[in-house]
């Protein structure tokens, strides 16, 4: 069944919008019909492209261009507990390798109860026995998130290899004692 206008097709009930219109652009296999200021011929890209979207309107892209963000969070002990000793707190394996993004983009930690005092909570994370920070993390006091330190993480080493050893460690304790629920959160790609 077709819907008709003034004799024109303008809607088939198969699922083909405006047939008349697209069969005027559409000349290859695999053609799309996209619109900007009116519906255009969007031809198929090439053997291992996908689709994209670039200023609004789709566009293919090679897919070997295209980077797949992860995120591995991990506790480093339970949510209440106060951190009562430096140290490490965790030991695991990476499930994959992973580029990390720089920054407070690329490593980040959380509590769910601040430190206080003059003394920052601050962490290390190493890879196979070296430190991977050049700055490392600092929980301001009263803040339950590194994102807002007065001093940001610094990033030394980005290439984290896939089933490398990861360890986290406490350097110094906040002087209240009392910071708890710590988190570490690695972002970025998968290398």
């Amino acid at each position: 069944m077709l819907l008709k206008i003034n004799g024109e097709v303008k809607l088939g009930f198969n699922g083909d919008l405006y047939p008349s219109v697209a069969s005027k652009v559409m000349t290859t296999t695999g053609d799309l019909v996209r619109y900007d200021s009116e519906r255009e011929r969007y031809g198929i890209g090439s053997t291992g492209q996908v689709l994209t979207v670039t200023a609004g309107l789709p566009a293919w892209e090679d897919a070997g261009d295209l980077t797949h963000n992860v995120v591995v969070t991990f506790a480093c002990g339970d949510e209440t507990t106060a951190i009562d000793a430096t140290g490490q707190k965790l030991s695991f394996r990476m499930p994959f390798a992973m580029t990390l993004n720089d920054g407070i983009l690329g490593v980040k930690g959380s509590l769910v109860t601040a430190g206080t005092g003059a003394a920052l909570l601050t962490c290390d994370i190493n890879e196979a026995g070296g430190t991977i920070l050049s700055t490392k993390l600092t929980f301001d006091a009263t803040e339950t998130t590194t994102t807002t330190a007065a001093t940001p993480v610094v990033i030394s080493d980005v290439n984290l290899a896939n089933d490398a050893i990861i360890t986290v460690d406490v350097d110094t304790l906040d002087t209240g004692g009392v910071a708890a629920g710590l988190k570490i959160s690695l972002m970025g790609s998968l290398a």
